[in-house]
């Protein structure tokens, strides 16, 4: 019975605490379709979770100050992990754009996939200029197939169309919809 009574308190503690913090806000990645419908080069590819570099890997969202800075001030949360959100709107953009069977990692089928498409994220920011930016590399190569090996650089530079959060996610979400079609370009016939 002794120790019944801290542990009640400690509980009675943490609920009244969790009372009094703010609510949390969290902005989503705004849905969006490819026109494209290409003939897939590949009838199956893997996309591996997509490297972010660390202040975009956050769940803060972070934006750039007046002065060049990156900066979050924690009101303001992804409502998915960065990392994780960003591979799987490109694999479900590849998988919409091509015929094949595209799949996060883990492969989520039996056997092994003919594709492994990589992405490497240096720069993923809304700028101070009205600009979101996502640049880096993306790599593809084949696991047991003859598949020539791909390397490409990416630089997008999508206008904020609102101000504010809501213009940043649908911005990103332009950004990794044409890096997707580009990919898919990559893959197709």
């Amino acid at each position: 019975m002794p120790m019944i009574k801290p542990l009640l308190l400690s509980l009675g503690l943490s609920a009244g605490l969790a009372a009094c913090t703010s609510p949390i806000n969290r902005v989503d990645l705004v849905p969006l379709q490819s026109t494209l419908n290409l003939q897939s080069s590949v009838s199956s590819a893997i996309v591996r979770t997509i490297s972010l570099p660390t202040y975009a890997a956050e769940e803060e969202l972070s934006l750039q100050s007046p002065e060049g800075l990156i900066t979050s001030d924690g009101a303001i949360l992804w409502a998915d992990a960065p990392e994780r959100a960003a591979t799987l709107a490109v694999t479900r953009h590849l998988n919409d754009i091509l015929s094949a069977s595209v799949g996060p990692d883990p492969w989520p089928f039996a056997g092994i996939p003919d594709v492994t498409v990589e992405v490497r994220v240096s720069d993923m920011l809304a700028g101070n200029d009205g600009v979101f930016r996502l640049r880096g590399q993306y790599f593809i190569g084949g696991d047991g197939i003859d598949f020539r090996k791909v390397v490409r650089s990416f630089d997008y530079a999508v206008p904020l169309q609102v101000a504010g959060i809501g213009g940043v996610a649908a911005a990103q979400s332009q950004a990794l919809l044409e890096l997707s079609e580009d990919i898919a370009g990559s893959l197709s016939r």
